[in-house]
């Protein structure tokens, strides 16, 4: 629903336009990128265990399953692929149920607040790690 509702929190690209720049900015580092998106909690869970020694990293917006989703959590921290949490809007500035985040403590670390950019920040985040042993 990016770039559908809400635009006053969420902005108003969409979801392709939002892969597209990743996949632009991964050209920059030869890296390729797979991209998925699903409204189940059990195809995310799924997919992120399906990542276990295939990718080197994730990025995941998992949305309000960040907030109560111990399966999410679980998926994450079996799967053993750096994660990175992100979430366009600054949760923290929105109501206290968004202030928890069941996944955080399994994630390299969380970016939240920049919009769509936070992915790219994401990414790049993601990118740093491969080659800095300190934030592995």
């Amino acid at each position: 629903m990016l770039g559908k509702r809400e635009i006053g929190i969420y902005g108003g690209l969409s979801l392709d336009q939002i892969c597209s720049s990743v996949e632009a900015e991964a050209k920059k580092y030869n890296v390729r990128t797979e991209f998925f998106q699903s409204n189940s909690e059990g195809e995310l869970v799924s997919y992120i265990q399906s990542c276990r020694g295939t990718f080197e990293g994730i990025l995941l917006n998992a949305g309000a399953y960040t907030h109560y989703s111990i399966a999410l959590r679980d998926a994450i921290a079996a799967a053993e692929v750096p994660t990175i949490e992100i979430h366009v809007s600054n949760i923290y500035k929105r109501e206290s149920f968004r202030h928890v985040s069941v996944i955080a403590p399994v994630c390299l670390g969380q970016i939240c607040g920049f919009g769509m950019q936070g992915y790219i920040l994401g990414f790049r985040a993601l990118m740093e790690e491969r080659l800095d042993p300190w934030l592995a």
